[in-house]
């Protein structure tokens, strides 16, 4: 049975990990017999945004692990505590809080900085040769992450793209129900909720890139 850890980024698309997509990944991993664990950094999230109206909530503030349990019905652990060596590979579900919380790349685009216990524990895992999973938003890191000529995709978003290209990464187009794979770094991403117009769309490439991930592991 295939260990997978998965990275949240809060709870909620606007401020958060995007929860549909958080929900069908343990879905999924479970549905091809594998057992997952849910990680997030103890931090403050960027801000908190009213899902009801879409604005930022003034004057309130929310902690990214502890919104992150709400998720993983209270079992999760601290980013800062994950040991490659404990599982067969590593899964970052998507959201504004992957380019909010997880890295700045909502606000400094290009130029944006990792979270520090993101970028410790993805290098363990590239390290111990283990597959890494991104989808939606999360893709954009990749090239950070991985360095010069890394492959990824966030689907079809024109600057969202290019700007994966300056940051050196390689970007391919896919639609919504396909994945695109990076073989020399064991990379897995599909553009979910980038393009997804439905929680069923959402799952298609979800349940893909779960599988793949599961096979390379």
């Amino acid at each position: 049975m295939k260990k997978i850890a998965v990275i949240l980024s809060g709870c909620g698309v606007f401020d958060g990990a995007e929860i549909h997509e958080s929900v069908l990944t343990l879905l999924s991993i479970e549905q091809q017999g594998g057992q997952y664990q849910c990680f997030a950094p103890e931090m403050e999230q960027m801000h908190v945004v009213n899902h009801a109206t879409g604005e930022v909530a003034e004057g309130e503030s929310r902690n990214v692990l502890v919104e992150s349990a709400r998720i993983a019905r209270g079992d999760i652990k601290q980013l800062s505590v994950v040991d490659a060596n404990e599982f067969d590979a590593l899964i970052i579900p998507g959201g504004f809080g992957a380019a909010k919380n997880l890295c700045d790349f909502a606000v400094q685009g290009v130029d944006c900085q990792i979270n520090q216990e993101v970028i410790t524990a993805v290098r363990a895992f590239k390290q111990a040769n283990k597959p890494i999973g991104l989808m939606c938003i999360a893709p954009v890191m990749i090239p950070a992450l991985f360095g010069q000529g890394a492959t990824g995709t966030i689907g079809t978003d024109v600057d969202t793209a290019s700007a994966f290209t300056q940051m050196g990464g390689v970007h391919q187009q896919a639609d919504v129900h396909n994945i695109v794979i990076d073989e020399s770094n064991k990379v897995v991403t599909t553009p979910a909720y980038m393009l997804a117009t439905s929680i069923s769309e959402a799952y298609s490439g979800i349940h893909k890139l779960v599988a793949k991930v599961i096979e390379l592991a």
